[in-house]
């Protein structure tokens, strides 16, 4: 990646650098144009972790979208996703008369590059969309390196991660568990449908059950996180007593209560 570079006018010294920087977007591929079908299916995914979708940037991606030109009413997608607290950046894989519209709503047009980090910035391995996504799902995310691996004498798909998860990416582990054996920093996301485990330091956020599995569990050498989830239950940091921080812990739900408790 290119570094910083400073410019100035005159005499006058640099008030800011510019720098070419890499980050790894969510996407929402749509697969269909009945905004009305969206809205209800992700009215769904946001009731289940409200969290995970407030002031999120998205991607539209338009790559899967019928051939023929289908129109898109951005007016009222833009509106949606705003709605439930999505902050609508850009739009891929569309048409001329797609893109003209988009613009025309101040979204950015992007190539498939400019979705995705750097080699160098990523500790996932490259983004891949969840199987079988229906229109208006959760945004893709980053998969682990050994996603999908099945775990002896379970039927779940089981990810892991051995590398730091940095700030500004997303782990998702599709149908099963997520264990990361390194640190979690802080603006990080892991999202499992069934149980995260961390052995490092937990800065950042953890979404365990996110498709409502109440069974789900967190477990964590070292609390430290911003959010924590199961099953659309959560709780932010400043809810979250000081002994329990710093500590090993286990996450679970208790008659829909989210409770937290030492190891």
């Amino acid at each position: 990646m290119a570094g910083y570079q400073r410019t100035s006018v005159g005499d006058r010294p640099a008030v800011f650098e510019l720098k070419a920087a890499g980050f790894t977007l969510p996407i929402i591929r749509l697969l269909e144009a009945d905004i009305e079908a969206v809205a209800a299916e992700l009215g769904a995914r946001v009731e289940q972790a409200p969290e995970f979708f407030r002031n999120t940037p998205v991607v539209i991606d338009l790559s899967a979208f019928p051939e023929g030109g289908a129109k898109v009413e951005f007016p009222l997608l833009v509106g949606l996703l705003r709605g439930y607290g999505m902050i609508p950046f850009g739009v891929r894989g569309g048409n001329k008369a797609q893109n003209e519209a988009a613009e025309a709503m101040e979204l950015a047009i992007l190539g498939e590059h400019e979705t995705r980090a750097s080699r160098t910035e990523r500790s996932a391995a490259p983004e891949e969309p969840a199987p079988s996504a229906p229109a208006g799902a959760a945004p893709s995310v980053q998969q682990g390196e050994h996603a999908a691996n099945p775990r002896a004498g379970a039927g779940a798909a089981f990810t892991l991660v051995t590398r730091p998860v940095r700030s500004g990416q997303r782990v998702y582990a599709a149908g099963g568990d997520l264990s990361i054996i390194a640190a979690v920093s802080s603006g990080a996301e892991l999202m499992a449908d069934g149980n995260i485990h961390v052995y490092g330091p937990l800065r950042g956020r953890a979404l365990a059950g996110m498709k409502g599995n109440t069974d789900a569990r967190i477990f964590c050498q070292d609390l430290q996180a911003e959010l924590v989830s199961v099953a659309g239950h959560y709780r932010v940091s400043e809810n979250i007593p000081i002994e329990l921080r710093g500590v090993p812990v286990q996450i679970y739900l208790d008659q829909k209560i989210l409770r937290i408790e030492k190891l």
